[in-house]
């Protein structure tokens, strides 16, 4: 659902606010906090909740009526929508036939038992965002994202798609909810809050629940914002939750503080799934962000030697085309534009000396992978294609699927009329909305290449797409959009199929390692031989060079460190897992262009 224009009267606060997340029907926890805020002198009218007053536990009825006694504000979340409509599920946005979507349909039902029609209409004519001005600075709150209610937005999820939502609100903080989990981010000096949910614990272990304090420093156009957490009667909402016959996952979750699952989860917080999260007090300032303990060490090990993986075999050989594009990417894996040149358009002639070696020395390499750049604006491709698949290799070339590729319509079905499956064609799509694929891509990006998929569907093409996590979303619940739209646009792909659907990881250097250590490859339960380049090469050609050179990773053809000589014999030597991309591609994110 998208967000509402920007509210014309702001909500003008002076004084401290409470902020939280979703109560989830636990009567207990909102009784706790409202006598907290009698404590600390925050009166209700300035208690905000992000949404979903109702979810997991047995009181739907008594949290709707504390409000009603009260009058503490809140958003609608997409539990108050899906309530108000009288729809058949809590519209969460969990993955279909997942553990959280098969537990929702108990809770849902009760709650939808507990109320009556006033009620519901209560929950129906909340607004869906709330602005505020604390201090000198507007404030947006919502319940997931900017553009989607139900969209989970972490604090793995990458600073640009917050920077976008930021955006479009047109505001110097958004205060966000759904995800459960508390946090704050200063992005692009504005700032991102979500105050953790009331009703359920944050997945570390302990039955505490979060809110946040948040009041104006003394200092104009500075906010004072406290995570704090809230102790109460966690058994005795779970009793509750017992007697009313709820799913025993969610009431066992109450008391030991731990998710029955991840699948909600983006993969960095599923991984901290039991890991104490410490209270904090942070001051924001527009464009100075926040004052914040600095980020810890990244994690490394100085006395480890790197990782070194062997050439088991020569199983793909990728040719990078050129590096030029028709788009300029936001983030793109080759730094690929349409005025970056420095990697040269690699000739049919080229190509065939290196089919040559590989032919002449017995090196194998079933696969020969076209990458770029836009392989589609090198016109020998459809040479290289054809000298590829007439010596026996399989061909996969990695597009976007726009107007380059569609100028070599009638040379790519003669081959594929040829050579059948041997030939196939993988198409960049970054998100299952058009929204976050253009925000990566650039404007009118998304249809065309729904368009160029369309077609080569039609033609009956080998195909698959790959998108990428950068949104910040669970796998789960990205196969889940991808397999919406994959059927509204009548695409006969299995996007729970990694084979259809490869969703590569969100990298950036800057975060996490800085390579693979020897200790982090056994670690991960990963060899070298399940690597990327223990089976593949990549050929480039620089610019103003005469002949090929050849890379260990198609991801780092300009780092000179992982330069392996001019011919392929020479590229047989091991390779030292010394990059960022290493860990956060291949080793944690798992992935792999031929995959």
């Amino acid at each position: 659902m998208g967000m509402n224009p920007r509210p014309a009267d702001p909500l003008i606060l002076s004084g401290p606010l409470i902020l939280f997340g979703g109560p989830y029907s636990n009567l207990h926890a909102l009784d706790a906090l409202l006598a907290e805020a009698r404590r600390i002198g925050v009166p209700s009218a300035s208690m905000i909740s992000t949404g979903d007053l109702v979810a997991y536990c047995a009181d739907a009825r008594g949290v709707v009526d504390r409000f009603l006694e009260t009058g503490m504000r809140f958003i609608r979340g997409n539990c108050e929508d899906q309530i108000a409509a009288g729809a058949a599920d809590c519209g969460c946005g969990f993955a279909p036939g997942g553990e959280c979507d098969r537990l929702s349909a108990d809770w849902f039902a009760h709650a939808m038992r507990e109320l009556d029609d006033e009620r519901r209409a209560f929950l129906g004519a909340a607004p869906e965002r709330l602005d505020i001005v604390l201090n000198g600075l507007r404030i947006a709150v919502v319940h997931g994202a900017a553009t989607q209610q139900n969209r989970f937005v972490f604090a793995s999820t990458p600073a640009r798609v917050k920077a976008h939502d930021l955006d479009l609100l047109g505001v110097d903080a958004i205060f966000a909810g759904h995800s459960g989990l508390p946090f704050s981010q200063s992005i692009e000096g504005r700032l991102w809050h979500n105050a953790g949910a009331l009703g359920m614990p944050a997945n570390e272990g302990d039955p505490r629940v979060w809110y946040s304090l948040v009041s104006a420093d003394d200092e104009p156009g500075t906010l004072i914002i406290e995570h704090r957490t809230l102790s109460y009667d966690h058994a005795g909402a779970a009793a509750a939750m017992a007697r009313a016959g709820l799913p025993d996952a969610y009431a066992r979750t109450l008391v030991d503080g731990l998710w029955p699952n991840c699948d909600s989860l983006a993969a960095p917080e599923a991984a901290t799934q039991g890991t104490t999260i410490a209270p904090a007090r942070l001051a924001f300032a527009r464009d100075v962000g926040l004052r914040w303990p600095a980020d810890p060490p990244r994690s490394h090990d100085d006395d480890d030697a790197p990782a070194r993986v062997e050439l088991a075999a020569l199983e793909t050989l990728w040719i990078n085309t050129g590096s030029l594009c028709n788009l300029a990417c936001a983030a793109c894996f080759m730094e690929s534009t349409p005025r970056n040149d420095a990697l040269a358009y690699m000739s049919a002639t080229d190509v065939a000396g290196l089919l040559d070696e590989i032919a002449c020395d017995g090196l194998g390499a079933r696969m020969i992978g076209f990458t770029g750049g836009e392989p589609f604006l090198n016109r020998d491709l459809p040479a290289m294609l054809a000298d590829a698949l007439a010596r026996g290799h399989d061909a996969l070339v990695l597009t976007n699927a726009m107007k380059p590729m569609r100028r070599h319509q009638a040379a790519l079905v003669k081959l594929r009329e040829k050579y059948g499956v041997r030939l196939a064609l993988r198409v960049s799509l970054d998100h299952y909305t058009r929204e976050l694929h253009e925000l990566e891509r650039g404007p009118n990006s998304f249809a065309p290449t729904l368009e160029g998929l369309a077609w080569l569907a039609r033609e009956k093409f080998a195909l698959s797409v790959a998108g990428r996590l950068y949104s910040g979303e669970p796998e789960t619940i990205v196969r889940a959009g991808y397999a919406r739209l994959f059927a509204e646009q009548g695409l006969a792909l299995d996007a729970q199929d990694p084979g259809a659907l490869t969703l590569f990881p969100e990298m950036d250097a800057a975060v996490g390692p800085r390579r693979v250590t020897r200790a982090m490859l056994e670690k991960s339960g990963k060899s070298g031989r399940d690597l990327m380049c223990a089976g593949a090469r990549m050929a480039i050609k620089r610019k103003g060079a005469h002949a090929p050179a050849i890379v260990a990773c198609t991801l780092l053809p300009y780092e000179k460190d992982f330069e392996l000589g001019a011919t392929l014999a020479g590229a047989r030597r091991p390779v030292d897992l010394t990059h960022a991309h290493c860990a956060a591609f291949c080793v944690l994110g798992g992935a792999d262009c031929a995959a």
